[in-house]
């Protein structure tokens, strides 16, 4: 039995192909939505699955095509994020045979599709792919490595991307002196999909290693959302997760998590790097002119619209580059109009790793270095307020041309 899944994310589709292959049907997908009928016509599938809102073709057409105008009873099923009741309706008044709604399970899918044209007889009996859920948006993930040969902890990373579709983690090498680069390779290997490595000549720091990170996956079409992550999972998945779910249920342009100590949270810190952190606090917000709790913990989740505003430019620290990001935001959105699309969202777990690459002499610098903030940016305009109200439009085709990008 064939089937056909056609779904503009890539993230979406992979997932569905390899279980639905492994429960024995012959399946195509395709991102390229424009051509579905086309397609549909050349495979002759047994069941058509499909994506209502893509951006370069209207699902609900397509249905219409194949029903009105080729007159073919082909069983059909929606796969949707869209609940909108009256979408629901009329695509079963055109005809289909069931509709799912995003995020479900790949557990849920395949029963539905047994009972909508049967099982296959002669499917190979083996254990099914862990179970996960196909969600409704696509999800960019940069994490900085630097000698993290020893520290990175790969087996949590691929239990999350074989747990939850719709996550592709991007991990950058910045100029790492150590065999972090072999580790990567091996964390990737028939993970492509899923896992990228992008790999810089010489170390930057983690500033531009997140910048270069997050300019190269800026142009991959099927993610709505992109973010970064501390390599040590000092702030774990779970959490990050939560602040993704932040930002697709609500108009927030950027979330930032908050490593605020509170009743019922795990945070952890050494007393001397909590007091420290509590005086470096206090100059940012001085600085910043808003009540931010928390600028530097390392777990971000932004819309993609927002990386030519936020990083189009090489930060001028190293490690306060976070507050360089508000900063830009404000004198690009201004005051007002910042504090309203960014949201701070408190962790319920966060424990500092042992490890740090933030020297001594790092350290004795940030006061400085938050000085150079303070001048670069408070009495400097912003030249590149294009677009004041960034509207939370998902798959955007902003180009970004990053610099120093193979």
């Amino acid at each position: 039995m064939k089937i056909l899944a056609i779904d503009d994310q890539q993230l979406v589709l992979l997932p569905l192909e390899k279980r639905l292959q492994e429960s024995g049907y012959d399946i195509m997908t395709s991102t390229q939505a424009n051509e579905a009928i086309t397609i549909f016509k050349e495979f002759k599938p047994d069941l058509l699955i499909i994506d209502i809102n893509m951006p370069h073709a209207n699902g609900l057409e397509i249905i219409r095509t194949i029903r009105k105008e080729m007159k073919d009873e082909t069983p059909i099923m929606v796969l949707s994020g869209n609940t909108d009741e009256s979408l629901i309706v009329e695509s079963f008044e055109l005809g289909i045979q069931d509709f799912m709604k995003k995020p479900l399970s790949l557990d849920e899918v395949s029963a539905r599709v047994k009972r909508l044209i049967g099982t296959v007889g002669n499917a190979i009996k083996k254990p099914l792919s862990q179970n996960s859920i196909l969600q409704n948006r696509c999800v960019g993930v940069v994490i900085p490595c630097y000698n993290e040969e020893n520290r990175l902890k790969s087996k949590e990373f691929i239990d999350f991307v074989e747990r939850n579709s719709g996550y592709h983690l991007c991990f950058v090498n910045d100029g790492s002196t150590d065999k972090t680069i072999d580790v990567l390779q091996k964390l990737k290997e028939g993970r492509e999909h899923y896992i990228s490595i992008y790999d810089c000549d010489k170390n930057g720091g983690k500033a531009e290693a997140v910048r270069q990170g997050l300019l190269h996956i800026s142009k991959f079409d099927d993610l709505d959302y992109v973010g970064f992550l501390d390599a040590d999972l000092s702030t774990d998945f779970e959490d990050f997760d939560d602040l993704v779910k932040t930002i697709e249920s609500t108009d927030f342009q950027i979330v930032n998590g908050s490593r605020i100590s509170r009743m019922g949270a795990n945070i952890t810190k050494e007393s001397a790097r909590k007091v420290i952190s509590m005086t470096i606090n206090f100059i940012i917000v001085s600085i910043l002119g808003m009540p931010f709790k928390d600028t530097q913990c390392g777990a971000k989740i932004m819309r993609k619209e927002l990386i030519p505003i936020a990083f189009d430019k090489p930060f001028i620290t190293k490690w306060l580059f976070d507050v360089e990001i508000f900063m830009r935001m404000k004198n690009h959105f201004g005051k007002q109009k910042a504090q309203e699309i960014i949201c701070e969202q408190p962790l319920k777990r966060w424990i500092h790793a042992d490890g740090s690459k933030l020297s001594m002499r790092d350290s004795m610098q940030i006061g400085f270095q938050l000085f150079k903030i303070h001048a670069e940016y408070s009495f400097k305009k912003d030249d590149n307020k294009k677009v004041r109200d960034l509207k939370p439009e998902s798959r955007s085709t902003i180009s970004v041309q990053p610099q120093n990008v193979d």
